[in-house]
């Protein structure tokens, strides 16, 4: 199927489930019968078996409501991860879905931190494509989407990446922006992040590690001598004066 018709067909699919979801009352009341319950609930739930390929895509509801989507890793960038985003599959219909899929990667940011270069790298460490992750989106921002990131051990046990990194100390908390609509929700993300930062400095790990005894000599030697250097060129000048 031609790309051009795979948008159209995904945009068909989009507005028929934002319009279930805005006249459900209506949608009910055409009939009780099992064939409109399974169009409603089809309606209503298409956005999850479509493939969204850029950040404009994802509709504002799975934002406020921070819908967990999976996405499989391409590229660690610079502020976050270039994600192929993973939409739900349905054996039935599966070869259709890849025909009207479109190509495309989510441009996604670790939510509520700064991280730094060791953090980088730790995460190339940690996720190499094609590894697979979860993402809550929390906020649209031009072509990014802030996320909490979370990767899979094993099982049913899955860490945050947003919490790891500050808990090795290989970042910094800021402000999760974007979340004023839901204030519980804020709270409770950014808690974390600040406990899991405060273990990083309690432990002295990453930037919060701390000097050992010979590190610290050589620093105050180090001052020491900026210090004499600083004090033999004001005794310089002083004779320069005098002269």
């Amino acid at each position: 199927m031609p790309e051009q018709d795979q948008n159209v067909l995904g945009g068909y699919l989009s507005r028929l489930g934002e319009f279930a979801d805005e006249h459900i009352h209506v949608v009910r009341n055409l009939g009780t019968g099992l064939a409109v319950v399974g169009v409603v609930m089809f309606a209503r739930s298409v956005r999850l078996f479509t493939k969204f390929t850029s950040a404009a895509e994802i509709p504002d509801k799975f934002i406020e409501k921070s819908v967990k989507l999976r996405g499989r890793v391409h590229h660690i960038m610079k502020n976050g991860l270039e994600l192929e985003h993973i939409p739900i599959t349905l054996p039935v219909i599966s070869s259709l879905q890849r025909r009207w899929q479109s190509n495309g990667h989510l441009m996604v940011r670790l939510a509520g931190l700064q991280i730094t270069d060791e953090g980088r790298a730790w995460l190339r460490e940690q996720i190499k494509p094609p590894h697979v992750v979860w993402f809550q989106p929390l906020r649209r921002e031009n072509s990014f989407i802030d996320c909490i990131v979370r990767l899979n051990k094993g099982g049913f046990y899955s860490v945050s990446l947003n919490e790891e990194i500050l808990r090795k100390g290989l970042g910094r908390t800021v402000n999760i922006e974007g979340l004023n609509s839901n204030p519980k929700l804020y709270w409770r993300l950014q808690t974390k992040l600040l406990r899991a930062e405060l273990k990083a400095m309690k432990k002295g790990k990453g930037i919060w590690k701390r000097p050992t005894l010979l590190e610290k000599i050589s620093n105050n030697a180090q001052q020491y001598k900026i210090l004499h250097n600083m004090l033999n060129l004001f005794s310089w000048v002083k004779s320069l004066r005098k002269k």
